[in-house]
């Protein structure tokens, strides 16, 4: 393929110029920057040159198709009308990433779907096989882009997005993305003073992002060197050929490149940050050129030898360490070393907060926005020269310097006790553990942790969506273990869950687990939390983290839903007990063709029927009834109503104020079964499953049915050390 084709280089927000100007260094033609990214030119060896090459890029798109589509079913003709098997064949992975602006199609997930089941049922129509969906690392990636009700389905060059440059060997929490550390320092201005031999120094480096990007410019490093992944590589028009010339004159340009790098020099307060710095730095071959030490910041001061260039920091500003009164006295002290000790040196002081940056007491002389994921933030350039400090400050302030420093540069995870370390690595088991049965099996939202240790009585389930969040549950502790011990367990285990899941603080939930009474099981739990979208299998949810006592998905019910989605076409499906609905989604989606929900919550039942407009399901032919399911049972019995697929997950009891008499699964259980029985067709199946543990099925009093314990059958991976977490069984007319 050596013909000119119009590529798209996609980038965060705010870097859409640079990007375009580096484009331009690296040689592409007709360039020019869009929202969102950078359009330009050439053959496919310019393409995978900037693969190779582009510091400020997440993704280069090769557009394979356009067309219009206002509907889901005008998507998934245009996408079946490309031929795929040029582009892959069935020993190739692949997986669909969608992103919509004002179109009639408003759901990504669903455009997603409708892709992909055009390239299967391509792949099936002509081979009777289909390819296997991998969501991490396909060998095939596709992007599907859809504005105005226009789509471009493009292959996604880099499969990956190529921040991610596979020399971060540990990270701490909320990293620098390497693109943007790069976007930093180049509105610093750091290849010009590279080049002329100028220092330079981070004196809060973390991770050391900042550190490593700036010496691959200074060494005409190619950010792309270190990585074994990208998406041309399961491409079958990719042309190794081509690729290998590109490494080897990268290759070149780095060992000459190496010996130009100028003295770059990163520390941190904090031990643990400097380690993990020197990590990544001798991950990235830098050992030589880089350095990182542990100093607080009051010790930070160039070497004399050095040639004065560029002090570039990126302090914290009230996301992650404490209050903006605690952070004012840290800018003040950048700028009181900075005035005392780099003059003649250029600074970038990158924050999310304008306020707190001038406190630096330095006239800016440039800035400029950039976005740290969605928060806007600047870079403001300073030229550290006495006719641009501001005058005075108050003795009172550089007497609190100190302690403030301490308190502002506490690392959220602080150092880790013993417990907290020997918690963080089980987690780090499990995660190895469970890594490969979730890329298998698609796997979305699964639990990590379930009281494996004793000390920690606690339940983390992980749900990925368009973030990753934490849900952890404390199992209510014994009244003879200690509150204080209980608290300070609590602490460590959140302190390292952050770091261990790599996701920030905000984006973990917790809640306190405690038998529920009364009308509590359908109470809110809090006012803060809110919905998020996640997806199952071909079906999408909403599920909740902070408002309610569960989250809307029962993660322990997921080969029950997939067996109910497997087995439910053409059959009419009655769900009691029902919940959010998702078992009805499932079941709806694997092709029911008419489906009855039961509940008697208002909250649930209205979550169910935004999960069914979610999944643009019928809501004419799958029906939501608020009731008292027993009481429903009675009236459909009369009305002779027949289903040939039933679900029965009833709580362990209930009291509600709209049923007149208790509800116990243990007392009752023989009752419901035997009235749901009375709906079931002759060749129907019933699905009866508890999750109350000291249930025992009393199937001496079930004569007419026949009954199989489909419990282990039914027990997921990630709870196999949690046998009892439900019992399951199906029941059946016996002939």
């Amino acid at each position: 393929m050596s013909q000119t084709i119009q590529y798209f280089a996609s980038t965060a927000k705010g870097m859409e110029l640079i990007l375009e100007d580096e484009l331009k260094q690296i040689g592409a033609d007709q360039v020019k920057h869009a929202a969102g990214g950078v359009y330009f030119e050439g053959d496919l060896e310019m393409a995978l040159r900037v693969c190779l090459w582009s510091r400020l890029a997440n993704r280069v798109l090769m557009p394979l198709a356009k067309f219009s589509a206002q509907t889901p079913e005008q998507l998934y003709a245009g996408a079946l009308k490309v031929d795929w098997s040029k582009h892959f064949n069935l020993s190739k992975t692949f997986a669909i990433d969608a992103s919509i602006r004002r179109s009639k199609i408003t759901h990504s997930r669903y455009a997603e779907h409708m892709v992909k089941d055009a390239i299967v049922d391509q792949f099936k129509e002509a081979t009777d096989d289909r390819p296997n969906v991998e969501r991490d690392q396909p060998d095939i990636r596709i992007n599907a882009y859809i504005n105005d009700n226009k789509v471009t389905l493009s292959l996604d060059l880099s499969g990956d997005s190529l921040h991610r440059r596979n020399y971060r060997a540990e990270s701490v929490e909320a990293p620098l993305k390497e693109n943007l550390a790069a976007a930093i320092l180049i509105r610093a201005g750091w290849p010009k003073i590279a080049a002329e031999g100028g220092a330079l120094y981070d004196p809060m480096c973390g991770s050391g992002t900042l550190l490593t990007e700036a010496a691959m410019m200074a060494g005409d490093i190619a950010p792309g060197l270190l990585r074994d992944y990208y998406g041309f590589f399961g491409w079958l028009q990719f042309n190794p050929s081509i690729w290998q010339r590109l490494i080897k004159e990268a290759e070149y340009r780095r060992e000459k490149g190496v010996d130009n790098i100028p003295p770059i020099m990163g520390s941190d307060i904090s031990i643990k940050h400097t380690g993990i710095a020197k990590a990544n730095i001798k991950s990235a071959n830098l050992t030589w050129q880089v350095k990182a030490v542990s100093l607080p910041l009051s010790k930070t001061a160039p070497d004399e030898s050095w040639k004065p260039g560029l002090f570039v920091v990126n302090p914290p500003y009230g996301e992650r360490l404490g209050e903006i009164k605690q952070l004012e006295s840290l800018y003040q002290e950048i700028g009181s070393i900075l005035k005392a000790r780099f003059n003649g040196w250029q600074a970038s002081v990158f924050t999310g907060n304008t306020e707190l940056a001038f406190n630096v007491s330095l006239k800016s002389h440039k800035s400029y926005q950039l976005f740290n994921g969605a928060i806007p933030c600047k870079v403001f350039n300073f030229s550290v020269e006495p006719e641009r400090h501001f005058e005075g400050q108050h003795a009172s302030q550089q007497q609190q310097i100190g302690d403030t420093l301490k308190k502002a540069l506490l690392p959220t995870t602080g150092d880790w006790s013993e417990g907290a370390t020997m918690f963080a690595n089980r987690l780090r088991k499990n995660i190895k553990k469970l890594k490969s049965w979730v890329k298998k099996n698609d796997v979305h939202c699964y639990r990590i942790y379930d009281a494996d240790l004793p000390e920690y009585a606690l339940a983390i389930d992980i749900y990925e969506g368009e973030k990753r969040w934490v849900h952890v549950q404390e199992y209510e502790a014994p009244k003879t273990i200690d509150e204080q011990k209980s608290i300070q367990r609590l602490r460590d285990a959140l302190a390292v869950m952050p770091e261990v899941f790599d996701v920030p603080q905000k984006q973990l939930s917790l809640k306190i687990r405690r038998r529920q009474k009364g009308s509590t099981q359908y109470e809110k739990q809090g006012t803060d939390g809110g919905f998020h979208e996640i997806s199952e299998g071909n079906a999408r949810f909403l599920i909740n983290f902070k408002d309610y006592l569960d989250t809307g998905l029962f993660l322990d019910h997921r080969p029950i839903r997939q067996w109910i989605s497997e087995n439910a076409s053409g059959k009419q499906f009655l769900n009691l007990f029902a919940y959010t609905g998702t078992v009805t989604v499932h079941a709806a989606l694997g092709g029911a063709t008419t489906s009855t929900t039961v509940d008697m919550s208002k909250t649930y039942l209205d979550w169910a029927k935004n999960n069914f407009e979610l999944n643009k399901l019928n809501l004419e032919k799958h029906q939501l009834v608020r009731a008292n399911c027993m009481e429903w049972l009675d009236t459909a019995i009369q009305e002779q109503k027949k289903y040939e697929l039933i679900f029965i997950d009833p709580p362990t009891f209930s009291n509600s104020k709209r049923m007149d008499n208790v509800f116990d699964i243990q007392r009752d259980h023989v009752e419901l079964i035997n009235k749901a029985s009375k709906l079931l067709s002759k060749k129907g199946s019933l699905i009866f499953s508890t999750n109350f543990r000291k249930f025992k099925l009393d199937e001496a009093a079930l004569p007419s049915l026949t009954v199989q314990n489909i419990s282990k059958q039914t027990l997921p991976k990630d709870f196999e050390r949690n046998p009892k977490i439900h019992y399951c069984w199906t029941i059946s007319i016996s002939k």
